[in-house]
């Protein structure tokens, strides 16, 4: 009888840190959060992000736009953009959006690089004050530093849809391509020019 008792007490504690366990990693698990930068070609700014240490995804879509359910052969009025999904216990937001200037020529208002048109325009996504404040006081310390003005727009989030299956992780799964596509844009070297050193 004692035997049994013992055995359903440990069976009880088990089950008990097994509910504790569980309970913790979904509190992790929810604890991540979204941002959106749009950055001209996806493909290169999924590439930057997925190098950053904290960030769980990365998906290429179409933002800023209304019409519903965009393609890449019809999405007027969108950027095309990255949703980053991170754990903000490794990486901060406000890591995130240096990144982000990092990996974009903040000047140009026709577009990024090789890639011209109103789809391929600079836009960081904000979806609180927080996230605008941070946006906007980095805006204007890159616009003093260069004594230029700085295009990127700022906007609230709105909807985001991903692009198609083929557009996603590109980077990776047509690294040849990718990288004829990227060394011919001229990316990586306007970004050296603009903010000197090795850029991702």
């Amino acid at each position: 009888m004692m035997a049994r008792w013992i055995c359903a007490g440990l069976m009880a504690a088990f089950l008990a840190a097994f509910m504790i366990a569980g309970g913790a990693y979904d509190t992790k698990a929810a604890e991540t959060k979204t941002a959106i930068f749009a950055g001209g070609c996806f493909w290169c700014v999924e590439d930057a992000f997925d190098k950053v240490d904290g960030v769980t995804e990365t998906v290429s879509g179409y933002a800023g736009g209304t019409t519903p359910n965009p393609t890449y052969g019809s999405h007027e009025g969108y950027v095309e953009a990255l949703r980053v999904t991170y754990d903000p216990s490794k990486v901060t937001y406000a890591k995130l959006l240096d990144h982000y200037w990092h990996n974009v020529d903040p000047f140009d208002p026709a577009g990024q690089f090789c890639d011209k048109g109103p789809a391929y325009r600079t836009v960081v996504f904000v979806s609180d004050d927080t996230e605008k404040n941070l946006a906007e006081s980095t805006k204007a310390t890159i616009a003093k530093r260069f004594n230029q003005t700085v295009a990127t727009e700022i906007q609230p989030v709105t909807t985001f849809y991903d692009a198609e299956g083929y557009h996603q992780n590109y980077h990776t799964v047509n690294p040849v391509s990718y990288k004829y596509y990227k060394w011919r844009c001229g990316r990586a070297q306007r970004l050296a020019e603009i903010w000197g050193g090795k850029t991702s």
